[in-house]
């Protein structure tokens, strides 16, 4: 039986995955470990907490004696890495907090595994989960590859390149068996409404302005949560060891053209006048170091495990507005009075 642990695995992309695996995989032991700050919400993963194969972990990777005792307690086969402070805007007014988590914490899971293993690495494998946000900026033409050299731009990226550095660095001094992958923007069910796509579900169901920042021509790649879990289960499963593999949806929107399309279906499916949540579209103070565009080349993972998006975009939008429509109770919770401050502070 192998033991896996998935780190972050209350968050949006975690939970997906942590389903996948224990639904996937009944003969593996999945231990979950998240720290539960304000974007890890156990109701995210309701339906699977009472499996046989599945416990759930309180605690924080940056704490590196509790990491180093869970590792000697369970003696894990496997880590899929998720865990990690993720929203730019946050980290231009912490960076700090983004560095102990993105780079201590991954540090403190480098060093238990590799003294838990001890250089018996078959059978083993540290999955470190990244963003294409490490590359930097595209001009009007081009896509990240897998080669592309690291440029980031934001306190976030910077410390997300650091430990994809750190993970590379274990493999080449220890002999760690890894893998990494830098994936597009994601969406989809569970999303904390700090992001883009669920603060405008939420703020179009509540009225409220819809901010957008600059001009809205920033262009990112968008893939569908799920799609992005079926890749990391290909790629913890039949990827090679010290390879990197780009994930993203070759599916390119500029910021405005996306929020006018959600704007469109929100209407259609709330029952409203079309044009009603166009209104409330409004254009904020764009953020420092706003990088201009992301896209990402996926065929290497395509064409070496086979993987390829399943959901159109037009389709995976629909499927998320639905989601946030039937599960308005999860939305609400989230949503607390210190969270609409944060609103106030970063979109005035």
């Amino acid at each position: 039986m192998k033991k896996i642990l998935i780190t972050g695995g209350a968050g949006f992309i975690g939970s997906h995955v942590v389903r996948r695996f224990v639904n996937n995989y009944p003969d593996y032991s999945i231990f979950n470990l998240d720290a539960l700050t304000y974007a890890g919400n156990l109701e995210n993963i309701t339906d699977i907490q009472d499996k046989s194969n599945y416990q759930f972990i309180k605690g924080d990777i940056v704490d590196a004696d509790f990491i180093t005792k869970l590792f000697q307690e369970h003696q894990f086969d496997g880590v899929v890495h998720l865990a990690a402070e993720s929203h730019v805007d946050r980290s231009i007014t912490d960076p700090l907090s983004f560095v102990k988590t993105n780079v201590i914490g991954t540090m403190n899971l480098l060093n238990a595994a590799k003294e838990i293993w001890k250089g018996q690495f078959e059978g083993k494998r540290f999955y470190h989960i990244s963003t294409d946000e490490v590359y930097g900026t595209l001009g009007a033409t081009g896509l990240f590859t897998e080669t592309t050299p690291y440029d980031p731009n934001s306190p976030y990226s910077a410390s997300k390149a650091s430990s994809d550095h750190f993970v590379r660095a274990y493999g080449e001094t220890y002999g760690l068996p890894y893998v990494i992958t830098n994936c597009s923007n994601n969406y989809g069910p569970n999303h904390f409404p700090e992001k883009l796509i669920p603060l405008s579900i939420n703020n179009i169901l509540q009225n409220k302005p819809l901010p957008v920042y600059g001009d809205g021509k920033y262009t990112r790649d968008w893939l569908f949560v799920l799609d992005h879990a079926i890749a990391i289960d290909l790629v913890f499963h039949q990827g090679k060891n010290h390879e990197t593999y780009n994930i993203g949806g070759f599916n390119e929107w500029q910021n405005i053209d996306l929020v006018r399309l959600l704007c469109r279906k929100m209407d259609e499916k709330l029952g409203r006048a079309e044009g009603t949540s166009e209104q409330l579209i409004t254009f904020v103070k764009d953020r420092p170091g706003h990088d201009l565009r992301y896209a990402i080349d996926a065929n290497k993972i395509h064409t070496e495990l086979g993987w390829k998006p399943t959901v159109t975009f037009e389709e995976g939008l629909s499927k998320t507005i639905d989601w946030y429509l039937e599960n308005k109770a999860w939305l609400e919770n989230v949503t607390s009075g210190n969270y609409q401050k944060y609103y106030e502070q970063q979109y005035q």
